[in-house]
């Protein structure tokens, strides 16, 4: 044993040189699937960000001015709640998924496989067949081995810089953003994003892969809890292909004491991870179930029955009937139902402006040169309509405070903040207690329904 108790074989082992994986191309139905897929989520991705309404980017997170777009709705910081009610949702719509088919979503709808997928493609495109992609790597070094790789990292980063330009699109502008960089006149902080996602796209989907989801992606860890004996995975039927080996198509296995399993290892070939799912399930396999399509064609020419590799259950293999139905799949649907729906019903009823109130709190109050008592507001109107309003300031309490002028009416243009200054005062024999209530409101004069309230307190001394 050397240090720290570890064998040499071990520490080989542990320190290992990763080895380049050369995913063989792959057509079937998951296939055809995680194209679909893929293909709707670019279309969106890349898409989406120049899509106007209203003369308004449809999608933008305005950080500058604190605000986000979102179709015709903007919202501020004061929605912020609402944001982490999408995110609660969309981890329990994972946990959801998850329990039922696995880690489907990691084989078609996570980003780092989409791209990495594209990437495999204009790999396949620029080097050739599997085959010939490992022939090019083993070969030394040439003018014609550079040209290749030199065109295929060029595509690679052209794709790349066009993916971290389109996710920056979201943040500012798309289209000033593009003007941009048509004229050379980017500013810093755009330029550093775009190529520091640029950069991140080409080295995750380039040359990390299955890296990423291997060693980086903490999914990976802790999906077994979500795991029961009903949870669609996909496995190899051991009882119907062991023992494993060649034969000539249309001969009969069992007269060969052979189980189905040819041996042709195209399993492992087409696994983005580069593991055998004929040795039980792995937390490397990301369910994309390219090894299921090639087994079923393989299955196929030699005349046996499909699903050698499928999807399916631990408890189906085990010979039991799956259950679909089971607790955890209803608390999950229940929490996710009840969350999506209180959201939906935040911005359903959600009013376009608000109201801060605050209160000066140098001073608990003060006493002005008439005897006067006095408290000091600040009121901070948000108008989160895209068109301008007139806003009228109202005041609610049982004590007989006075303004040192009248309440006047405030205009705001869309999405524009506005601080108004207030000062309540009271004659002090008119006191009853030390603090007491007070309710301001506002109202839209052309469209009263449009209104926001909040409370404050009016605080001085004690007869």
């Amino acid at each position: 044993m050397t240090q720290k108790g570890l064998t040499a074989n071990d520490q080989q082992a542990l320190y290992a040189k990763r080895e380049k994986i050369f995913p063989r191309e792959v057509h079937g139905l998951f296939a055809f699937a995680r194209v679909s897929v893929a293909g709707t989520f670019f279309a969106i991705f890349y898409g989406l960000a120049w899509l106007n309404i209203n003369g308004q980017q449809a999608v933008l997170w305005d950080l500058p001015a604190r605000r986000f777009h979102l179709f015709g709705l903007t919202f501020f910081p004061q929605d912020f709640i609402l944001l982490a009610g999408l995110l609660i949702a969309a981890a329990l719509s994972l946990f959801f998924i998850t329990a039922i088919a696995g880690r489907v979503f990691c084989g078609y709808g996570c980003p780092q496989t989409m791209w990495t997928e594209s990437f495999l493609w204009i790999e396949r495109l620029v080097e050739g067949s599997r085959a010939r992609q490992m022939k090019l790597h083993d070969a030394p070094w040439s003018v014609r081995k550079i040209r290749i790789k030199a065109t295929k990292h060029l595509l690679w980063i052209g794709f790349a810089a066009w993916t971290g330009f389109t996710f920056v699109g979201y943040f500012v502008p798309i289209r000033e953003l593009a003007t941009e960089f048509l004229n050379l006149q980017v500013r810093p902080w755009p330029l550093f994003w775009t190529g520091f996602y640029g950069f991140a796209t080409y080295l995750n989907a380039g040359w990390m892969r299955e890296q990423v989801c291997i060693y980086m992606c903490p999914y990976a860890r802790f999906q077994s809890a979500m795991f029961d004996q009903d949870t669609l995975i996909i496995s190899y039927d051991e009882k119907r292909g062991e023992p494993r080996g060649s034969r000539r198509r249309g001969s009969d296995p069992a007269e060969q004491g052979l189980g189905d399993c040819v041996d042709c290892t195209l399993c492992v070939q087409v696994c983005p991870t580069g593991i055998d799912i004929r040795n039980g399930l792995q937390y490397q396999c990301v369910s994309c179930a390219g090894c299921v399509d090639v087994c079923d064609q393989v299955m196929t020419r030699m005349g046996y029955d499909k699903g050698l590799i499928s999807y399916t259950t631990e408890r189906a293999l085990g010979g039991g009937k799956t259950q679909l139905l089971r607790p955890r799949l209803f608390i999950y649907a229940a929490l996710l139902l009840a969350i999506i729906t209180a959201i939906g019903s935040s911005i359903w009823l959600r009013v376009p402006v608000e109201l801060d109130v605050i209160r000066d709190r140098m001073a608990l109050y003060r006493e002005t040169s008439e005897g006067m008592i006095e408290n000091v507001y600040t009121l901070r109107l948000i108008n989160m309509d895209t068109h301008p309003h007139e806003f009228s300031i109202n005041l609610e309490s049982e004590l007989p405070l006075t303004t040192r002028q009248p309440l006047a009416s405030v205009s705001l243009e869309a999405f524009e903040i506005r601080e108004v200054p207030l000062s309540l005062s009271i004659d002090p024999v008119e006191i009853t207690t030390s603090t007491s209530d007070v309710f301001f409101s506002v109202q839209a004069s052309d469209q009263p329904k449009l209104t926001s309230r909040a409370e404050s307190r009016f605080i001085g001394p004690v007869n």
